[in-house]
This record gives structure tokens, C-alpha cells and sequence, in this order.
């Protein structure tokens, strides 16, 4: 059975050479991914929101990854891009390089889906091997296919609750 995060990954929106090595720039290479998203009502508005979540409380997890994410009225479901960045993001507010980068659109209605999407990531992060196995996909379509794999392996073959 399809786990949390397989309906939210879709090779197009994968960038496995962003870039902006400056926050900013780098949020907007990765969240560019998801304009004209069928679930993203309105992408300016979108990233203006995460941009300001970005600035008021920067979301690195301190293991070169960074969880930018909004919950917003432009967005009708949960979307997800991701980049990845050889080189490195430096993230100015908390003084860390980061080098993959999971944006998150949440609807403001959707606390749920949010939590399960978010715990799933940060479970399947938290472990040193598999962030190596994501940093070294080398296309989007293997990259897909490893975290679904570390998914299926780090939270069991139980049916996943559908994310909205």
C-alpha cells in the first residue's frame, strides 16, 4: 500500500542541482517547483508566506536538511518540492549549510495531514544512512524511489492514513 509521502513526490518537482547557495534564492529555486501546481492556487502568495515563515523562524534541522514550510489559504491540498544542493545553502539566520532542501505548502485546515507528512520526513531523516542514501540519488525518479523505500522500512508496511 502507498505510504504518506508517494502521493507528494513527482519527479518534476524534484532539483537535484539547485544552484543558489544563499537562502533566499535557493528557497525560491526549490519552491519554483510547485508554481503551476494544480493544488497551488496562488504561487506568489505561497512563497510570500513561506519566505516570512522562513525569516520568522528559520526551519534547518541542524543535519544539512531544511523543512521550509507555510500553511496558507493558497494551496488546496499539501504540496511538496525538494532540492538538493552539492554545494551547500547557507542559511544566514541559523549560521548552517544545508544541502537538501523539503518545501512544504499546507492547507491553514489540514493539521493532520501536516503532522503525519512532516513526522514521516523527520523520522526517516533523523538517521544518518538514510539522509546519505537521499544525498546520493542520482536522478529525481531514484530519489523518489529511495524515500519511499526508507519510508516503507522506517514506518512499517501498515496501511498509511490518506494525506490531504
Amino acid at each position: 500500500m502507498a505510504g504518506i509521502l508517494a502521493p507528494l513526490l513527482v519527479s518534476a518537482r524534484i532539483n537535484l542541482e539547485v544552484q543558489s547557495t544563499q537562502c533566499a534564492d535557493a528557497l525560491y529555486e526549490v519552491a519554483h517547483l510547485l508554481d503551476g501546481h494544480p493544488d497551488v492556487t496562488d504561487f506568489p502568495g505561497f512563497y510570500s508566506e513561506l519566505l516570512a515563515r522562513e525569516r520568522l523562524d528559520p526551519t534547518c534541522l541542524d543535519n544539512e536538511i531544511a523543512l521550509p514550510h507555510a500553511r496558507t489559504e493558497h494551496v488546496t491540498r499539501i504540496v511538496m518540492a525538494i532540492g538538493r544542493s552539492p554545494r551547500g545553502v547557507h542559511y544566514e539566520n541559523s549560521d548552517q549549510t544545508v544541502r537538501l532542501i523539503l518545501v512544504l505548502g499546507i492547507p491553514k485546515s489540514n493539521d493532520g495531514g501536516y503532522l503525519q507528512v512532516v513526522g514521516a520526513l523527520c523520522r526517516i531523516i533523523k538517521d544518518s544512512a538514510n539522509r546519505a542514501a537521499l544525498l546520493q540519488a542520482p536522478t529525481p525518479a531514484d530519489f523518489i524511489q529511495t524515500l519511499l523505500r526508507l519510508e516503507a522500512r522506517v514506518l512499517g508496511p501498515g496501511p498509511a492514513p490518506q494525506v490531504r
